[in-house]
């Protein structure tokens, strides 16, 4: 049944509401400012609360910071600038995201790719994992188990320092969360409840939070727990192709054979829906005995379930010939790509089988844990810091269900920059009888992280000395992670199988899909599957016929171990208008990686271990030169290495979970090296404004790429893709510029700007690969107003394309992409506020092609609304 139109728009309507209305009364305000005149200067001075004042911290803590840093800090408790913490990181200079899921989730620093780039939760990993079977484990933090309500602050280190964990060449990220000893009363604490609406899936979901704190009369002991509990149902619309990296020859209908053609296995317009259901705990107790102790024991728990499903509406080029050796299309169309082979980009295939659907229905989660003791003693002149713990993440799929159709029609494609255009000649793709299930499998996954570490050091004080404080420490960290799989398939002859058509299981036409993105030849509305149909048809039948069938997939198994320790040494020194910390950080990294090897290029696997140990000295030196009461003038120079994913270190071999074609790893990988520095002035020309620059370079020692081969894979002829270490690096210069305003009346800016110019070298006999991850123009701009209980924010966040792997020849590419935010709260009373954000205001879309013009995918997320309601005690 059709929804009337005014109650699908209800929530948006109403922030738009309230958007106006809160701009309305900011309006009367600035007017009942202007007539009070000098009478204001007359009144009491109110302390400034809300955006102006974090601000103004925020700034404070930059400029005393003794490394290049940008902070941000939590407006109040339960109140960050962003529901999404990489949404708040992308508003710094020199940070992007990666928004293909529609929020921010992992991050780019100074022209880094996201796996260099490390986050810390209080000092320390936070294990992580994923849900989806192509995710790769890296190292990288995973924002989405991560509510803003828990977020203290969050400090972004660009130049490092010899007590700072290694692991980072952009920038190091250090997330705080709060402590009850953090809190002015005896007994406070919030709740809020909101909504949001995601306009592409139409639906609203609601969130929950709350947090407590209590401490004693004598504040030597207190307790926090904060509860989040967030649903929200999400809608990814997508047109995609299928690229190989592995050339075959091209045979048309008149037997003419092109040699070396890099053929996707197919293509198709995807809706991909999940119910993601987040529930995270924090439970901080504080003991503080007396005033030269301080001990805090942390425990963080985040369970997210990602149920999701993906319906495809296929056509198959390579993928129609997964057992031949060459691809027969009729009236193929070629382009020349940047390796001088051939990329086909237009073609019919068919008749048999020349359309497919494939709706794939996953139970993914993803689960993680923190469990921190932290201790610090105070001496006369000397400090004692003690931190240990454990944290452990899971991740995966315990169903990952893929149904799949097939129907007989010619299928002519046209591929183009951005372009995804095929016709069904013989067939409508919404007539539900034409297709007929013939088979699927069940792919059940699971991903562990876990890591235990051991942290110590002292710092004492010098008087009357250029070095005012050194602190030696040593820190241990034992990590553990393992990738599983097992799988099982059915089909015509298995137990309890039924011959069922598309029209057995669908009530009807998808909704519109990719109308942001299709050009003319798009199929952008298809029949599909009944959801309810599948959970009573579909999935019993295949449940039953796959009883007892599951088989763990040994080429996937890895298990990688790795053990990190680590010395160092820092001195911090001052003298009149100079001040800094120079230092050093011994590292030695042992892993072993373990997995199935395939046994003389058969079908039978074997488990082996391959070792890898290496050491490291990362030195770094800090300077500051006050050069007036306003100006302060800052340089670094630093060594710094960072280690690769963990699946680029595995020795197994993975199958896609989208076409024929392989992944493997490498575990002999040499980690990046860089040597660094930058130099940068700040001018703090009023309170709460800041006007900077900074120039930094970085030179890499190496960088990964891959290369693409037919292995033998369980018996099956399969291109398989490895990673391997150039024997030369990359250049990264840039220039980040900064201005921060509270203009008056009201209103201020935050406006940062980052030039990036990263080259890399060249491997024999491929093209020269730009830098992954690099956008060379990154611009972020907020403005605000903020007065009388009223804060309006509205922001823009740009990056110029950027770099990914290498593809058919070329490099992939992802477009520019600009997206507009805005916030407003409104503080009915001291206690009680209202307030309503809108992300991706202008609904844009992520588009990615190779640099020789093949198309990759483009995914639309569409905009998001929430609305709610906050109170404090």
């Amino acid at each position: 049944m059709t929804q009337p139109s005014f109650k699908k728009k209800l929530l948006p309507n109403l922030i738009t509401l309230m958007l106006g209305s809160l701009a309305l009364q900011a309006a009367h305000a600035q007017e009942a400012d202007a007539k009070a005149g000098k009478k204001a200067e007359q009144l009491q001075v109110v302390e400034i609360r809300g955006v102006r004042a974090t601000l103004e911290q925020n700034l404070i803590e930059k400029r005393e910071s003794l490394n290049i840093v940008d902070s941000i800090r939590a407006e109040d408790v339960g109140k960050f600038p962003d529901k999404n913490v990489a949404d708040s990181l992308q508003r710094m200079p020199g940070i992007s995201v990666d928004r293909g899921w529609g929020e921010g989730r992992d991050i780019f620093v100074r022209g880094t790719n996201k796996e260099l780039n490390m986050t810390l939760l209080n000092g320390q990993s936070v294990a992580s994992a994923y849900w989806w079977r192509n995710d790769k484990q890296s190292r990288g933090f995973n924002y989405d188990i991560l509510p803003s309500e828990i977020i203290g602050s969050l400090d972004v280190y660009k130049s490092p320092a010899a007590d700072l964990d290694e692991g980072s060449i952009g920038g190091l990220v250090v997330v705080k969360t709060r402590k009850p000893m953090d809190f002015k009363d005896q007994l406070s604490g919030v709740v809020s409840a909101e909504a949001t609406y995601s306009k592409l899936s139409k639906k609203t979901d609601p969130q929950l939070n709350g947090l407590i704190n209590w401490k004693n009369d004598d504040k030597t002991f207190g307790v926090l727990l904060s509860v989040s509990q967030q649903k929200r149902t999400m809608r990814r619309d997508g047109l995609e192709n299928f690229t190989e990296s592995a050339p075959k020859p091209v045979v048309d209908q008149n037997g003419v054979t092109t040699p070396d053609v890099y053929s996707s296995w197919g293509g198709g317009s995807a809706i991909f829906r999940q119910d993601r259901e987040r529930t995270t705990g924090n439970l901080v107790l504080q003991f503080r005995p007396n005033s030269s102790t301080d001990i805090a024991l942390n425990y963080m728990n985040s369970d997210m379930k990602m149920n999701n499903n993906n319906q495809n509406y296929l056509w198959r080029a390579e993928g129609m010939n997964d057992a031949l050796p060459v691809v027969n299309i009729t009236d193929p169309k070629f382009i020349t790509t940047s390796d001088g082979k051939k990329a086909l980009v237009g073609g019919t295939v068919g008749p048999k089988g020349g359309v497919t659907f494939e709706p794939i229905y996953r139970e993914s989660y993803i689960k993680s844990q923190v469990l921190d003791l932290d201790g610090t003693y105070s001496g006369s002149n000397w400090k004692a810091h003690g931190q240990i713990g454990t944290t452990k993440a899971e991740g995966g799929s315990k169903h990952d269900r893929s149904f799949w159709f097939e129907g007989d029609t010619r299928a002519k494609f046209n591929l183009g920059p951005d372009k995804y255009e095929v016709s069904y000649l013989d067939a409508s793709p919404l007539d539900p009888k034409i297709m007929t299930l013939g088979g699927g499998r069940d792919w059940v996954r699971k991903m562990e992280s876990k890591e235990n570490y051991a942290q110590g050091d002292l710092t004492f004080e010098l008087d009357n000395s250029f070095i005012n404080a050194v602190k030696v420490g040593l820190k241990l960290r034992d990590n553990t992670v393992k990738n599983n799989r097992a799988a099982a398939s059915v089909g015509p002859g298995s137990v309890g199988w039924k011959t069922l058509t598309l029209a057995d299981l669908s009530t009807g036409a998808s909704p519109l899909l990719s109308q942001a993105a299709a050009t003319s030849g798009s199929l952008t509305q298809y029949a599909w599957v009944d959801d309810g149909l599948v959970a009573s048809k579909l999935i019993p039948m295949y449940d039953q016929g796959m009883a007892g069938k599951y088989k763990d997939l040994t080429n996937e198994y890895y298990r990688i171990k790795e053990r990190i320790t680590a010395a160092y040494v820092k001195a911090e020194f001052s003298t009149k208008q100079w001040r800094g910390d120079f230092g050093g950080r011994l590292v030695k990294t042992d892993q072993t990686s373990e997995a199935y090897q395939g046994l003389a290029g058969s079908a039978n696997y074997g488990i082996a271990s391959v070792k890898n140990s290496y050491t490291n000295f990362l030195p770094n030196l800090n300077v500051i030169y006050d050069l007036s009461k306003d100006v302060v003038v800052r340089g670094a120079v630093s060594r710094v290495m960072a280690r690769n994913t963990f699946s680029d270190l595995s020795a197994s071999t993975e199958l896609s979970g989208t076409t024929n074609a392989a992944t493997a790893g490498n575990p002999m990988l040499k980690p990046y090296h860089a040597n660094q520095a930058e130099i940068g002035a700040e001018w703090y020309f009023a309170k709460g404004s800041l006007l900077s620059g900074t120039a930094f370079i970085k030179k890499l020692d190496t960088f990964i790429y891959t290369d693409t081969k037919t292995e033998n894979v369980g018996g099956v002829a399969r291109p398989v893709t490895r990673p391997f270490n150039a024997d030369n690096g990359a250049d990264i210069k840039g220039l980040e510029l900064q201005w921060q305003q509270a203009i008056g009346m009201g209103f201020g800016t935050v406006v940062n700007y980052t030039f990036t110019d990263a080259k890399t070298g060249s491997v024999a006999g491929k093209p020269k690969l730009n830098v992954i991850g690099n956008s060379r123009d990154q611009v972020n701009a907020s403005a605000y107003y903020e007065s009388h209980g009223i804060s309006l924010r509205v922001s823009y966040n740009y990056r110029s394309k950027f770099y990914g792997k290498l593809d058919q020849g070329g490099q992939q590419v992802t477009s520019a992409y600009g997206q507009w935010d805005a916030t407003a709260n409104w503080d009915i009373t001291p206690k009680i506020s209202l307030f309503a954000s809108g992300v991706n205001l202008n609904n844009e879309v992520v588009r990615t092609n190779t640099t020789d013009g093949v198309p990759v995918s483009v995914y639309e997320n569409g905009p998001r609304y929430s609305l709610g309601l906050r109170a404090k005690f």
